[in-house]
């Protein structure tokens, strides 16, 4: 399916180190088609819960088989990028129509969750982790 030349909203997710860019399409051409990078979004998520995660925002607003979405995803892992879609996805469809918030809102879908790697510090193994005490 093409999308080049539809009309679509766009909102972006980020969750640790990834990013996505996530465009909905709501015209009469909608069929419910779910395209992360190139591949179908079973393809790429394969993992039976991150369906759920990734279509929350859809299910809770109703609007499940009646939009496309086309998403395109940089860095991070699988947890980052299914968490970065779903929060670009409820973006997307507050721009496509402001009456969603509040339902999107009380799902929990348009909360940044703000938690990222923590630095190393000087002296230790990791962010928190010190050498092992030797007494001799």
């Amino acid at each position: 399916m093409e999308f080049e030349d539809r009309r679509y909203f766009e909102g972006i997710g980020r969750r640790k180190r990834a990013s996505a860019r996530v465009r909905i399409y709501t015209d009469a051409e909608a069929d419910g088609t779910f395209i992360v990078n190139g591949k179908e979004v079973k393809e790429f998520f394969p993992r039976f819960g991150d369906h759920i995660i990734l279509t929350g925002p859809l299910s809770d607003t109703g609007l499940m088989g009646k939009v496309d979405v086309t998403v395109l995803i940089e860095g991070g892992g699988v947890t980052g990028q299914t968490d970065a879609v779903r929060l670009g996805l409820a973006r997307a469809l507050v721009e496509y129509d402001e009456n969603l918030r509040n339902s999107l809102r009380a799902g929990g879908h348009l909360t940044r969750d703000p938690r990222v790697k923590e630095r190393k510090k000087p002296g230790l193994k990791r962010a928190r982790k010190a050498p092992t005490y030797t007494k001799r």
